[in-house]
């Protein structure tokens, strides 16, 4: 038997992907699948590709049922884990897969979350400087959100080798309609999405634009500005993150290059493709990679990395595995796939 992993909010869509990885894991197995929403029911009449879960219901969301456990990922909606972790002991190593505890600035998240700020937790994006090491030694980890993730591991490396402006970033990115939930309502519906995409909360009024800025600030070590257009896309899973600042002086494509390669070359998670290939989203559906490539758009005086990876892979749900892995000592790359489905 591995270590065990109680999973709240098991219904959902990251709760489920969860479920996913966990049982391929070769160290981790599922303990308690607790499901507020969906107490009693069959997890296969939710999730029903998850076969070897036959013969078991969601269960209550009892803290005392979650912390017999290893560790306990929250696969809550944004300001629900803060009250649940409160009755969680102080020992049980937690992984959060909401917002409660990734942002550092109280008013940042009193402009854009209901409730009061509960704190910060360790950011839990492995591949930023020094963030292995705070992992392995924490009990408590805030999951990146998946827009954010993309975002940080496009332009972090840029940020920190001073070859882009932090002053003026903009990204536009499409996600896959589970980034929304399982909560039912009419934009989601098949009929309004499929062969149209469409931009939302737009005007800097999405919530993840704060943890972008948080991420890259603290790779450029100045404050990062940032405009953000998020666009919801006609396919179930994935982000397709375009993200461009200004060039520094007489910097080239191949400094660009430079930055990201040597940042990721000894990352198994992070690719940078091959000049002349952009990153696709299916090519990344059901891993936990993120494909990236750069271009120096010379007459604009920008740089623009394309970034795409699998929202509910390395955007939730293997993120929080990957996590994981470190906080209980086990290899960081342990159940989690690098080959995407394709077609």
């Amino acid at each position: 038997m591995g270590m065990r992993i109680s999973v709240a909010g098991a219904s959902g869509y990251a709760g489920g992907e969860v479920l996913r990885l966990l049982l391929d894991h070769p160290d981790l197995e599922p303990a308690a699948l607790c499901a507020q929403a969906a107490i009693g029911r069959p997890v296969t009449s939710v999730h029903p590709g998850l076969r070897p879960l036959a013969g078991r219901s969601f269960e209550p969301t009892d803290p005392s049922v979650l912390a017999d456990a290893d560790l306990v990922v929250l696969a809550l909606p944004h300001g629900e884990s803060a009250a649940l972790v409160a009755q969680l002991p102080p020992t049980a190593r937690v992984v959060d897969l909401g917002a409660d505890f990734r942002l550092t600035d109280p008013a940042a998240w009193g402009r854009f979350y209901q409730g009061p700020h509960a704190g910060t937790w360790t950011y839990g994006l492995p591949e930023l400087p020094g963030a292995r090491s705070r992992l392995a030694g924490s009990t408590r980890v805030a999951n990146p959100g998946c827009y954010a993730t993309a975002v940080a591991l496009g332009l972090a490396p840029l940020l920190a080798n001073d070859v882009v402006a932090p002053d003026d970033v903009v990204v536009v990115a499409a996600s896959g309609t589970t980034g929304a939930g399982r909560t039912p309502s009419d934009a989601l519906l098949a009929s309004t999405v499929v062969g149209s995409v469409t931009a939302y909360k737009v005007g800097g009024v999405h919530q993840h634009t704060p943890e972008m800025e948080q991420a890259l600030a603290a790779a450029a070590g100045v404050p990062v500005t940032l405009s953000f257009t998020p666009l919801l896309a006609p396919m179930p899973r994935g982000i397709l993150a375009t993200c461009t600042a200004r060039l520094a002086q007489g910097v080239t494509a191949r400094d660009l290059r430079t930055a990201l390669a040597t940042a990721y070359a000894e990352e198994p998670f992070v690719e940078l493709l091959d000049d002349g290939a952009w990153p696709t989203t299916k090519a990344t559906i059901g891993s936990n990679l993120a494909l990236l490539q750069v271009a120096a758009d010379e007459r604009a005086g920008r740089a623009v990395v394309t970034v795409a990876l699998d929202n509910l892979g390395k955007g939730a749900a293997g993120q929080a595995v990957q996590n994981a892995n470190l906080v209980l000592g086990l290899p960081e790359t342990a159940g989690l796939p690098r080959s995407g489905v394709a077609p």
